[in-house]
């Protein structure tokens, strides 16, 4: 059997043909609604600030919308008086540049995302906008990779978990919005891989704007690098088996290239280096010793919150074993390129999933806040995690189309009910206002941010009681918070 057929979904040109052209009515009018329903779930929830990180992108939405990215001390001041004056503690963990000038210490990315929807006001739908892309792109590529409901199964696994609808509720949170472009980066680059009956020109563009999701998700969450290092391995090792032109790869590496250009770029001028943050040396670190204490923590917590990674897990064992096993034994040609194609597809899935979270594993921030943060913690540490739960979706959608015909529906049933339960205890038991949301404070004493800031509030500034300064007025340029 030729390697030619290794990423082949299992059609004869005959099946493709009907499957293709029919459309697929029932399926697309579930997901439409489940997002309906997520969205609906997220909007009647009012929102809270839950902690500094919450303060900081606020805070650089604001000021963006008004083009400014860096402020000067009477900016910064003015508008740390202004959020304060609303019952807010003003500006956190922005850091004070070597030229007097004042920028977030957060990852760029969203604040530039979330701009717009500020601008019309309308920030709560910024999440919800990345959300929609996801589960576009979820649902084309678990179709073509599982056929009929693949797609479906795999937008209600995405958005029924209590860790999407925590994070899509706090618009001022950039951790559902990354989460969104890697899934929707994830699944269009599987549907280019899988959809060799397209034209060379629509997989490039589909494969590019895949790409372009994944390196969004980069500038939002430099971590998420990992999901695009194995995407750009897998894209290298599998494009001639999946008959990919080079001249795609052209277009891709192009895109690959700039954008890490621009970020060394951005780095370099509002950070002084083009590997620098706003991260003080030392406040991001991750170590060996921290591996247990969170292997010990971390598991319950993710469970509650995305159930549908057991479904992950049972769907990468049964993947494991379909190849083993049809290498083992006499197998029809048909079923074993199917199973073949299935493991290599999973081994990429579980190569950006399992990397991302090995690498928070090792996170020292996560291991010394767990234990204080006692029950309602989980909404503050699980943050890091969420970017995988695309992965996890695809993983468990291929699982339930291995399941006998009334099986899935329960399961569906089951995992939804058990994400909008822990919506409701993650939302619920994050009601504290930072710095205190998490008991006994944030640890080593950075990560509350910079509250008050170097040289205090302007004189009559009373943070987080709702009153202004006397004969406070907002600074021009600088608007007041909208409501949201």
């Amino acid at each position: 059997m030729s390697s030619d057929t290794l990423l082949v979904p299992e059609l004869t040109p005959v099946e493709r043909t009907k499957e293709t052209r029919r459309f697929p009515t029932a399926e697309v009018a579930i997901a439409v609604i489940t997002f309906a329903l997520f969205c609906v779930a997220v909007l009647t929830k009012a929102t809270k600030l839950l902690e500094p990180d919450d303060a900081a992108y606020q805070a650089s939405i604001l000021a963006l919308i008004h083009g400014h990215i860096t402020l000067s001390t009477a900016q910064y001041n003015s508008l740390s008086a202004q959020m304060s004056a609303h019952g807010g503690i003003g500006i956190a963990q922005w850091v004070h540049l070597p030229d007097g000038r004042w920028i977030s210490e957060k990852n760029p990315g969203y604040p530039f995302f979330a701009a717009p929807f500020q601008w019309l006001g309308i920030l709560r739908a910024a999440p919800l906008f990345a959300g929609a892309l996801a589960s576009t792109s979820l649902f084309v590529a678990g179709r073509r990779w599982l056929g009929k409901w693949g797609g479906t199964w795999a937008v209600i696994f995405f958005l029924f978990s209590g860790a999407a609808l925590a994070f899509a509720w706090r618009p001022t949170m950039p951790s559902f919005t990354d989460a969104a472009l890697v899934a929707a980066g994830a699944g269009a680059l599987l549907w280019t891989f899988l959809a060799d009956d397209s034209s060379p020109r629509r997989r490039t563009v589909i494969g590019l704007l895949g790409f372009l999701s994944l390196e969004a998700a980069v500038f939002i969450r430099y971590t998420d690098v990992v999901m695009l290092l194995v995407a750009v391995i897998a894209v290298v090792v599998t494009f001639r088996r999946a008959r990919i032109p080079a001249r795609s790869l052209i277009w891709w590496v192009s895109s690959l290239a700039l954008f890490v250009g621009g970020v060394m770029v951005f780095d370099q001028i509002f950070y002084g280096g083009a590997f620098k943050t706003g991260y003080g040396p030392g406040e991001i670190t991750f170590a060996f010793s921290a591996i247990i204490p969170n292997l010990k923590l971390m598991p319950s917590y993710l469970v509650k919150a995305i159930p549908a990674l057991l479904l992950g897990f049972a769907a990468l064992v049964w993947m494991a074993v379909r190849v083993i096993r049809s290498r083992s034994r006499a197998t029809d040609p048909t079923s074993l390129t199917t199973h073949r194609r299935d493991g290599v597809v999973g081994l990429v899935l579980a190569a950006g999933w399992l990397g991302l979270w090995g690498l928070y594993s090792a996170y020292t921030w996560t291991a010394q806040t767990g234990p204080r943060s006692g029950a309602g913690g989980a909404i503050h540490i699980i943050r890091f995690y969420l970017p995988a739960i695309g992965l996890i979706s695809l993983l468990s959608a291929w699982l339930l189309t291995q399941l006998p015909k009334w099986l899935p529906l329960a399961v569906v049933i089951v995992v939804a009910l058990l994400g909008f339960s822990s919506f409701r205890n993650l939302t619920a038991a994050g009601t504290a206002r930072f710095p205190g949301a998490i008991p006994g404070g944030f640890p080593g004493g950075t990560r509350g941010g910079a509250y008050p800031p170097p040289g205090g509030f302007p004189k009559g500034v009373k943070p987080g009681t709702g009153r202004p300064p006397p004969g406070f007025t907002p600074p021009k340029g600088i608007p007041a918070p909208r409501s949201q």
